[in-house]
This record gives C-alpha cells, sequence and structure tokens, in this order.
C-alpha cells in the first residue's frame, strides 16, 4: 500500500513564489589570474615550436629524410615539453 506525502511546508505556485534578489557585491580586490605573463609567452613560444615541427614534417619529397624522421619530431616533442612547463610553471607572486 502507498503512503501518501505530506509536505511539512505549504508550496508556492509559480505566480505567487519570487525569486531571491541576487546581492550587488563590488570588491576593489585585484583579480588573480591562475597564469601570468611569463606563462602566456611560453605557452605562445610553445605553439609556434611545435607548429614549426610539423612544418619540418611536411613534404612530398624525400620521406625517408633525416629532418623528418628524427629532427622534426624531436623539435614537436620539445615545443610540448615546453608548453607543459608554461601550464605548470607557478606565476609570481606580485606583492
Amino acid at each position: 500500500m502507498a503512503q501518501k506525502f505530506k509536505p511539512t511546508t505549504p508550496l508556492k505556485t509559480s505566480a505567487t513564489a519570487s525569486a531571491p534578489k541576487a546581492a550587488k557585491t563590488i570588491s576593489n580586490e585585484p583579480v588573480e589570474f591562475i597564469f601570468d605573463k611569463g606563462n602566456y609567452k611560453f605557452l605562445i613560444i610553445s605553439v609556434l615550436i611545435v607548429a614549426f615541427g610539423f612544418v619540418l614534417m611536411s613534404g612530398t619529397t624525400d620521406i625517408y629524410s633525416n629532418t623528418k624522421i628524427v629532427i622534426a619530431p624531436i623539435v614537436v616533442l620539445a615545443g610540448f615539453a615546453l608548453g607543459f612547463y608554461a601550464i605548470l610553471k607557478k606565476p609570481e607572486v606580485s606583492k
């Protein structure tokens, strides 16, 4: 046998319910970003290095060249490593 649900507080209908108003707070504290300017510089440089590595890998002539097989993948991996460093580097604390 199913039991009937009896609410302890009266239910508000959508016509009578009013949403609570959000309080506006103005803060004069400076905004703390996750990354600082140095992180973004390293990140942009790493993207350029990865792009340069892919340009070295491209081309239609001599697919077995030393540049395409050895040097370009090392350049791409170095770019990814620099990108990881840029993400994991702690920003300098400014006071």
